[in-house]
């Protein structure tokens, strides 16, 4: 994992965003934790990315090899960055007056005083970076502590073998936490995913078993319910039984391992990144050691219908935030992993915006 330290905020800094859509409470706790904000691929050499986290608007930007990630605003007269440039790929340029910006945010050129020094006040406010399964991830309240918040591990990524894909990233107009539940869900599949991989003549679930972890918990769900496209000649296996084991490191990040025939694995990684408390972008990076010589944009296709699948249902969920109180909603058996998650999000100490 490849991080890159901040320039310290001074305390001005460390109030709410603008418009600020959560309860101030939770957004401490949220913002404690990491995030994808961009895929690295679409952070190119002379691009910039505009991304927004927790509701505060950040730019993505290349200065060398190094990534920037910054809030999007000049300190100069308060322009959004994003509407500048990185013609040359040395940093981001803005489009009012011209300031470029460097490595580690640092200001490096003001064109109307070229040979004065340049006060530390004209840096950008920066935020960690790591990049890791393909995306780059920041914190904005990152912990000075080693036992701090950390990116969640992706089983496959690095196993030899495996061929890795990051799909391009979709945002769902909804809330981060009803996104993972859904990702979750062991139940929906032959309603909501019947055109894709879902069976609607194989929908009873089996019990299964959650498992408390350190960042969050684990279930483990077997049924023959198969996990190709509909039509895939690979669907038709009589009795064997596809095993997903969900990882969910809290607060909206969960890990799927799906595993296939003749030891196949597939291994999906369900990063939400709350960029507002109704806004959620979905970054999916994935891993698996089979069909890996069929073309990409083949799973960019599959997985998007998918992703449209569910982003439907989680657009139109009423209330649009998710209820940690178990009393105000009914629940069947097959819930045990949102039960779960709920009493995790519970766990971490966040509190009425999520009941709604």
């Amino acid at each position: 994992m490849t991080i890159h330290t901040p320039v310290p905020m001074p305390p001005s800094d460390l109030r709410l965003p603008r418009h600020c859509s959560f309860e101030a409470d939770d957004w401490h706790i949220l913002a404690r934790h990491w995030y994808p904000v961009a895929r690295c691929e679409d952070v190119h050499e002379k691009g910039l990315v505009a991304a927004r986290l927790l509701d505060e608007p950040l730019v993505v930007y290349r200065s060398g090899h190094e990534i920037v990630v910054a809030k999007d605003i000049c300190p100069h007269r308060g322009v959004p960055l994003t509407k500048g440039s990185n013609e040359d790929g040395s940093g981001v340029a803005c489009s009012y007056h011209g300031l470029r910006f460097g490595g580690a945010g640092k200001c490096v050129h003001v064109p109307a005083h070229p040979d004065n020094k340049i006060p530390a006040k004209f840096n950008l406010a920066t935020y960690p970076v790591a990049l890791r399964y393909g995306l780059v991830w920041t914190c904005l309240r990152p912990s000075a502590s080693s036992d701090g918040p950390t990116i969640p591990e992706m089983a496959g990524w690095d196993e030899q073998g495996f061929q890795r894909i990051v799909c391009p990233w979709i945002d769902v107009l909804g809330f981060a936490g009803r996104q993972i539940e859904g990702f979750l869900d062991v139940a929906h599949f032959g309603f909501v995913h019947a055109d894709t991989f879902g069976d609607p003549d194989n929908v009873v679930v089996p019990p299964y078993d959650v498992c408390t972890t350190l960042s969050g918990f684990d279930a483990i769900y077997d049924s023959t319910v198969a996990n190709y496209p509909i039509g895939n000649v690979g669907r038709d296996r009589p009795g064997f039984l596809w095993r997903r084991h969900f990882k969910v490191h809290l607060p909206f990040v969960a890990t799927l391992e799906v595993r296939y025939p003749e030891d196949g694995r597939l291994v999906i990684m369900n990063a939400a990144s709350p960029a507002s408390a109704r806004v959620t972008r979905l970054f999916c990076p994935m891993a698996r050691n089979f069909d890996t010589d069929l073309p990409v944009q083949d799973v960019y296709d599959f997985n998007r219908r998918v992703f449209e699948e569910d982003k439907h249902i989680v657009e139109s969920q009423m209330p649009e935030h998710l209820p940690l109180d178990p009393t105000l909603e009914a629940h069947i058996p097959a819930d045990r992993s949102s039960i779960a998650y709920r009493r995790g999000l519970k766990g971490m100490g966040l509190g009425q915006f999520f009941v709604a």
